[in-house]
């Protein structure tokens, strides 16, 4: 297990609502029919895009600490994900994922949007949604609890991952 930190590009004033996502090696997925309905300016974009490229940059050094990349090459690759609405976190993971050579890209999600799960169909070789409600109305209306998982947590999971991944070798 490993971590791949994607970071939403929020339509400034609407931040929930996703112009787009950033990746790690800096690849960038935008929504354009978001960009163009809301008369997104290239600056606008750049700007979001920055300031979410440190953030995105900030949280991969602390989650990954003295961990390095594994190589996905020729592996199978789960990107797993609290839910899909307009999927474009997902879509800038899945895209960032395929230039690494994977040999299969599954997405894994508990909801998400119907039109949406049905948009990564053919982009990535599986989607696994467990429910697909309509209306949709966002990932959180359909948590009992949807408050963040801090830092901390994470960093924890994810040396708890790598323990258990050294106990098997």
């Amino acid at each position: 297990m490993d971590v791949f930190v994607v970071r939403k590009l929020g339509v400034p004033g609407n931040e929930e609502l996703a112009m787009g996502a950033i990746a790690s090696d800096n690849i960038i997925v935008l929504n354009e029919d978001v960009v163009r309905s809301f008369h997104i300016s290239k600056q606008v974009i750049d700007a979001v895009a920055a300031r979410e490229l440190r953030e995105l940059e900030r949280r991969e050094s602390i989650y990954r600490g003295k961990r390095p990349k594994q190589s996905i090459s020729g592996s199978t690759v789960i990107l797993i994900d609290d839910g899909l609405a307009t999927g474009a976190t997902m879509s800038a993971a899945a895209s960032a994922v395929k230039t690494k050579n994977p040999i299969k890209i599954v997405i894994a999600v508990p909801t998400g949007a119907l039109d949406t799960c049905r948009s990564f169909e053919g982009k990535v070789d599986e989607i696994i949604c467990v429910s697909m409600p309509e209306p949709f109305y966002g990932v959180g209306a359909w948590y009992e609890d949807f408050g963040q998982t801090t830092d901390e947590e994470v960093c924890e999971l994810l040396d708890k991952a790598a323990n258990f991944q050294s106990k098997l070798q």
